[in-house]
């Protein structure tokens, strides 16, 4: 009688003698692009990434041109990349890569966490904006997350930006009369994502009149004047929902 561990040794290799049968899938890894200036910081990120199982680094850039060509050609799942490179910024390296490949996951990962630069990868499209003090193993869970869909930003590069934004207190809540509709949420998220009113009209379905007297009215709700701030408050309502997630550092 065969031992329990030649059965089941057996069963499980039994699919190779049935013409009929498949066998398993094995998960893939994901695909990522490394985009930093510096090639220290670049062999480091490797090494985090090469051991962790789920994550392989297909490739590396130091500059914006490099980005969008490597980006084009290895079609990576997704691109961790810095914000400031030599010959431009990653934020336009993002929206041209995303004009041509809009399944490509962008998540930035930088020292600079100024108003403007947030807001600036929101509009150009990226699923993401960390700040390097971020842990290891927080770093290999964003990655992952961004490449099953979700969107990831750094709480302090948030909160830095919403209070620059949109002074006063951070639990100050709309009146029940402020609340937003479900089309003004959507024309909010298309804001949000960088839209212009002729964009969202022809989304929706509006005129462009229309969308423009909407936002009037959006803008009189948040008690705000500018498209960036609407931005920002997407951000903060969509983190406040959990749409987005919120990595924490390693402890």
């Amino acid at each position: 009688m065969p031992t329990r561990e030649h059965t089941t040794t057996t069963a499980r290799l039994s699919w190779k003698a049935d013409p009929g049968s498949k066998p398993p899938v094995k998960e893939q890894l994901i695909r990522l692009l490394l985009v930093d200036d510096h090639e220290v910081v670049r062999l480091g990120l490797r090494a985090l990434f090469n051991r962790t199982g789920t994550v392989r680094v297909v490739g590396e850039a130091g500059t914006m041109e490099s980005a969008v060509a490597e980006a084009l050609r290895l079609k990576p799942d997704v691109i961790l990349m810095d914000v400031r490179l030599p010959d431009g910024d990653g934020i336009e390296a993002c929206r041209d890569i995303r004009a041509e490949c809009p399944d490509i996951r962008v998540l930035f990962l930088t020292s600079y966490s100024d108003e403007a630069a947030v807001l600036s990868t929101i509009f150009a499209g990226a699923a993401g904006f960390l700040l390097k003090e971020i842990g290891g193993s927080a770093l290999v869970q964003a990655v992952e997350a961004v490449a099953r869909g979700q969107s990831i930003f750094a709480p302090a590069a948030i909160q830095r930006m919403i209070a620059q934004m949109h002074p006063g207190s951070p639990d100050e809540k709309p009146s029940p009369d402020d609340a937003l509709s479900a089309r003004d949420e959507r024309i909010l998220a298309l804001v949000a994502e960088g839209k212009t009113n002729k964009e969202i009209a022809a989304e929706l379905g509006l005129s462009d009149k229309t969308i423009k007297n909407l936002l009037s009215v959006i803008f009189q709700k948040l008690q705000i004047s500018r498209r960036s701030q609407a931005a920002a408050l997407f951000v903060r309502r969509a983190a406040s929902q959990g749409a987005l997630g919120f990595p924490e550092k390693d402890k």
